[in-house]
C-alpha cells in the first residue's frame, strides 16, 4: 500500500482549477461594486457555468430520486440499507437534497426534534462579553468571498454570530473555538440557523469530541496516530518530515479542526463533508493522507524541499487541478484505512501518551464512528426514554395453563394379546394356550 500511495498522479488535461474556497483570509477586490458569484455563492469564482468535469444533468436527477426516496423512509433506509447510504455518500450528495441529508446523517434532526424551542431560547439569551467580542472579532474572516458573508450586517454574519452564540451558552464549559467559524459558515450555507446549530453540536461532541474544547486533547492524540499511520502507509514521506522537523501539529489542526474548509476547492470540500458525516473521522485521516501523498510523494518533490518552510509550503500549495473532486476522493476512498485500523492506532497511541501530559486525557470512546452508530445510540436512547415511535411488534403468548407432558403407555409385562382381550369382552371360554417358546407377533412384550 504504501509504494501504491507514494505513485505518480497522473492529471487529466481537462480538470478545472476551482480554488473557490482557498485564500479565505484574502480581502474582497476587484474594479467593480459588483463580481458574478459561481455557483457556489464564491464572488469571482470559476464554477458559474457547468464544465468537462460536471455530472450530466440527467445522472443528478437519477441520484436526487434515489436520495428523496431514501430520506422519505429514513429509519428503515438506515436499518436495512446503510450500505447504499454509504456508496451514494462517497458519491456525493446532489447540492439541492444537502439541507435535507446532512441533518438526518448527523442526527441533528434528532436533537432540535427532542429539545424544541432550545434554540431560540440560546438566541435570545445574551452571550458572554468576552466570547461575543472574540467571535465579533473573527466574522468577517469567514469566506469573506462569498456573497453571504460580504456584509457585517448581512444574514450570514449574523446568523453565524448567534449559531456561534447560542454554542457558548449551550456548552459555557467549552466556550468558542475559531476552528468553529468556517465549520458553521460552511452549514449555514445550506441550513437554517436553527439546523445548523444542531448539526455543529453533532460535530463538536460527537463526530469530534475534545477538539473544540480548550485544551484540545483530543487533537494531540489523533496528531500522535495520524503520525502513525504515516509511518506505517508512507514511510519515505514519514521520514522526510523528521528530518526537516514538521511535525503534525503544524499543519493537521488547520486540516482537521475546519473538516479542510480553508485547504481544498470548495467542491471538493463537499464532497468530504458528505463521506466524513456518513464514515466519521477516518474520512479526515484518509484525506490527510491523501494530501501528504501528493505534495511529497515522489522522491523529487522531497528533494525540492530541503527544509521545513519548503515542506509546509507545499503541504498548503497542492495544485488544485490534483484537487479535483472526482479524481481526489477516488483516490481518498482507496487508502486502505478501516475503521478496527483507526481504533487499534488509538489504543494503541493512548496507551503511550505521558499521564503527566496538560489537561484531561482524551476519550476517544465517545467518538462514534459515523451515521450508522449515531443512529443506533439514538434509536437505543429513544427506546429507554419513551420517545422513539412505536413499531408494530408480533408476540407471541405462552397458553395460559401449560399442559401435562404426555406419558408413555406402562405395557411393561403386558402382551398386545391380553390388552385386546381386555379391551373387548370377557375372555373366551375354554382351556388356556400353554406357552411357546417362540413369541409370535401379538405375544411380543414392549
Amino acid at each position: 500500500m504504501a509504494q501504491a500511495l507514494g505513485e505518480d498522479l497522473v492529471q487529466p488535461s481537462e480538470l478545472q482549477d476551482d480554488s473557490s474556497s482557498l485564500g479565505s483570509d484574502s480581502e474582497l477586490s476587484g474594479p467593480g461594486p459588483y463580481r458574478q458569484a459561481d455557483r457556489y455563492g464564491f464572488i469571482g469564482g470559476n464554477s458559474a457555468e457547468p464544465g468537462p468535469g460536471h455530472l450530466p444533468a440527467d445522472l443528478i436527477r437519477q441520484r436526487e430520486m434515489k436520495w428523496v426516496e431514501m430520506t422519505s423512509h429514513w429509519e428503515k433506509t438506515m436499518s436495512r440499507r446503510y450500505k447504499k447510504v454509504k456508496m451514494q455518500c462517497r458519491k456525493g450528495i446532489p447540492s439541492a437534497l444537502r439541507a435535507r441529508c446532512w441533518p438526518l446523517l448527523c442526527g441533528a434532526q434528532v436533537c432540535q426534534k427532542n429539545s424544541p424551542g432550545t434554540y431560540q431560547e440560546l438566541a435570545e439569551t445574551p452571550g458572554d462579553p468576552q466570547w461575543m467580542e472574540t467571535i465579533g472579532r473573527d466574522l468577517h474572516r469567514q469566506f469573506p468571498l462569498h456573497e453571504m458573508f460580504v456584509s457585517p450586517q448581512g444574514h450570514g454574519q449574523q446568523g453565524l454570530l448567534q449559531v456561534l452564540k447560542a454554542y457558548t451558552l449551550y456548552r459555557p464549559e467549552q466556550g468558542y473555538c475559531q476552528a468553529q467559524g468556517p465549520v458553521a459558515a460552511v452549514l449555514l450555507m445550506y441550513l437554517p440557523p436553527e439546523e445548523a446549530f444542531w448539526c455543529l453540536v453533532q460535530i463538536c461532541e460527537v463526530y469530534l469530541p475534545g477538539y473544540y474544547g480548550p485544551h484540545m486533547e483530543a487533537v494531540r492524540l489523533d496528531a500522535e496516530v495520524f503520525t502513525a499511520l504515516l509511518r506505517r502507509l508512507l514511510p519515505r514521506v514519514h521520514k522526510h518530515l523528521q528530518q526537516v522537523g514538521v511535525g503534525p501539529l503544524l499543519y493537521l489542526p488547520e486540516w482537521f479542526l475546519c473538516l479542510f474548509a480553508r485547504s481544498l476547492p470548495f467542491p471538493t470540500v463537499l464532497r468530504v463533508w458528505d463521506a466524513f458525516l456518513s464514515e466519521g473521522a477516518k474520512v479526515l485521516f484518509r484525506v490527510g493522507l491523501t494530501l501528504v501523498r501528493l505534495a511529497l510523494g515522489t522522491a523529487e518533490q522531497r528533494v525540492a524541499c530541503p527544509g521545513l518552510l519548503e515542506t509546509l509550503g507545499a503541504l498548503r500549495a497542492i495544485p488544485p487541478a490534483q484537487l479535483q473532486e472526482e479524481v481526489f476522493m477516488s483516490q481518498v476512498h482507496s487508502v486502505a484505512l478501516s475503521e478496527r485500523d483507526l481504533q487499534r492506532e488509538i489504543r494503541v497511541q493512548l496507551a503511550q501518551l505521558p499521564k503527566s501530559a496538560p489537561g484531561p486525557l482524551p476519550q476517544p470512546q465517545t467518538r462514534l464512528p459515523g451515521a450508522q452508530a449515531i443512529f443506533e445510540a439514538q434509536q437505543l436512547a429513544g427506546a429507554r426514554g419513551g420517545t422513539r415511535p412505536e413499531v408494530p411488534r408480533i408476540v407471541v403468548q405462552p397458553p395460559e395453563e401449560p399442559m401435562p407432558p404426555r406419558r408413555k403407555p406402562q405395557t411393561r409385562g403386558k402382551t398386545f394379546h391380553g390388552l385386546l382381550t381386555r379391551t373387548r369382552g370377557p375372555p373366551i371360554e375354554g382351556a388356556p394356550r400353554p406357552h411357546r417358546g417362540s413369541a409370535s407377533f401379538l405375544d411380543t412384550r414392549f
